[in-house]
């Protein structure tokens, strides 16, 4: 039997072997983060401790939890805000355009109330307000391309990218 066709025979086996370990051995990952937006249309960014740039805020989904509690338990880490009413979902995401999870979910956060002024953690280690046309110069492309997509009206709701 030649070279040729042992890997034609061999290659589906393995295909389905290697699909069946990254399957089991790792868990879809999901993540959320939110477009908070005051009324002068200002958007609200972080910048963390590992990695650079300029980010919107959010994080990891928990297991159990939904992206509703994620995204107000992470704007409450993160920035000391308090989400007041429904924030819109603008869209879920493939991972090389937000975060490093697999999906995640993005949402714009117009009603909110921060409670204090925010403290650095070891996790940030800078937030604040930002004119939508002014932002950070390390601001990522990704985070522009979402702020300037929500501030738009623009939503990728049943869209992948």
């Amino acid at each position: 039997m030649n070279l040729q066709a042992l890997r034609k025979r061999f290659e589906p086996l393995l295909r389905r072997s290697f699909h069946l370990y990254w399957r089991f051995a790792r868990g879809m990952t999901l993540g959320v983060r939110g477009i908070v937006v005051d009324g002068s249309d200002r958007v609200f960014l972080v910048k963390h401790s590992y990695v650079a740039g300029w980010h919107l805020p959010g994080g990891g989904v928990e297991p159990g939890e939904s992206f509703l509690d994620a995204l107000r338990r992470e704007l409450a880490e993160e920035g000391c805000i308090e989400v007041l009413g429904e924030p819109v979902l603008l869209g879920m995401f493939f991972n090389s355009h937000v975060s490093r999870r697999d999906h995640v979910a993005v949402y714009l956060v117009r009603n909110f109330r921060q409670n204090r002024s925010p403290e650095p953690n070891r996790e940030i280690v800078a937030c604040g307000f930002f004119e939508a046309g002014a932002l950070p110069e390390e601001t990522t492309t990704g985070t522009r391309l979402r702020i300037s997509e929500a501030l738009q009206g623009k939503s990728q709701i049943g869209t992948w990218r």
